[in-house]
């Protein structure tokens, strides 16, 4: 038997303030996006915010439903619209902000399963690391060089 280690390095920034200004203004932008999330059952609100090759934004928040498996998270309508309006142009960055209604949001939230799944997808098919920038309400900041990261060992078409 043999035993690998699977690390990656991530950055933690303070504040908003302390991000370089693309990556300010995504985040604003993921913030915006947010606050058009449809939660009135979770009351959990998220947006996102994705950066592409091309210098354009795409935006999505999550939209849930009464039949829970039916609603989509705001990851996944950022990055399916992006792919849609732009297909085959290059992700560089995703910026994701979640807060609650009920309680204050203090940690940044990492994508879902099903996100990581999804973008995984298109960090694969275009070969290039997609960054990912995470923050709650307020606090600290995450900043992933790549899915990858946070999705080791994952599934891809080359498997098919």
């Amino acid at each position: 038997m043999k035993k690998k280690t699977i690390s990656f390095e991530l950055s933690v920034y303070e504040t908003l303030g302390a991000l370089n200004e693309q990556d300010r203004d995504l985040m604003h932008m993921a913030i915006e996006a947010r606050k058009d999330a449809y939660a009135p059952y979770s009351n959990f609100m998220v947006g996102a915010a994705v950066l592409l090759a091309n210098g354009k934004t795409v935006i999505g928040s999550n939209q849930e439903n009464a039949s829970y498996p039916s609603g989509l998270c705001a990851e996944r309508v950022a990055v399916f619209q992006a792919g849609a309006k732009y297909p085959g142009v290059t992700i560089k960055s995703i910026a994701i902000t979640a807060m609650s209604k009920t309680h204050l949001v203090e940690k940044p939230a990492a994508p879902c399963g099903n996100c990581r799944q999804a973008i995984s997808e298109y960090e694969f098919k275009q070969k290039s690391p997609i960054e990912l920038l995470l923050m709650a309400e307020k606090g600290e900041i995450i900043k992933c060089q790549s899915l990858a990261d946070i999705l080791p060992l994952g599934f891809n078409s080359s498997y098919l």
